[in-house]
């Protein structure tokens, strides 16, 4: 069973369930193939309302080849206020006014969910903002704006989904390339390991 890590704050609480460290295998299409590899996943209480995301994997071949990395910020989608750090290392100002379970309920989107926001970085040049939703233990985001350095590879349009089953996080990543329309481009099943 799931308990809330002592001291986390309200805001995280319909993320709560990410907490912790994540490895596993998964499956990645690229070359016309299907190749396995490893994964570990991050999620950490960031401070200011955001879990951090950290992301490692490597290719189950003979050398491990590392495959590219992801940092990144999640966080309950809402109005930013006097409270919120920022922009830059400018810190917020006064308390948050979200204190208790009832402060949260006011961001509770039609569904019955959290809409959430998720920017991520890749060692490669480029950096995602994501839009979605999290319904009980169930994520789905969409990619929204994408920045790239003029080297960096892109592709156009990129959807993930992430769920709790039976302990385990589940993922899929579908990746629509330049051109191109969505297409299966790797998931995974991780189990917690801290």
């Amino acid at each position: 069973m799931f308990e809330l890590p002592e001291g986390l704050p309200i805001e995280l609480t319909p993320l709560s369930f990410l907490i912790g460290s994540w490895e596993g295998t998964g499956i990645i299409a690229f070359e016309g193939k299907e190749h396995e590899f490893h994964q570990r996943i991050e999620f950490a209480d960031g401070g200011h309302g955001t879990l951090t995301y950290i992301s490692t994997a490597s290719l189950d071949d003979d050398n491990k080849t590392a495959l590219p990395s992801e940092l990144g910020y999640w966080r309950v989608a809402r109005p930013r206020q006097d409270f919120d750090a920022g922009p830059g290392l400018l810190p917020g100002v006064g308390e948050t006014t979200i204190k208790m379970h009832e402060d949260l309920e006011q961001y509770r989107n039609a569904t019955g969910g959290f809409d959430i926001e998720v920017s991520t970085i890749h060692p490669g040049g480029s950096a995602e903002l994501y839009n979605g939703y999290v319904k009980l233990a169930q994520i789905h985001l969409a990619s929204a704006h994408g920045v790239a350095f003029e080297s960096a590879k892109i592709y156009r349009h990129s959807t993930r989904i992430y769920g709790l089953v039976e302990g385990a996080l589940l993922w899929v990543w579908d990746i629509a390339m330049p051109g191109g329309e969505l297409k299966s481009h790797a998931s995974a099943r991780l189990e917690r390991v801290g």
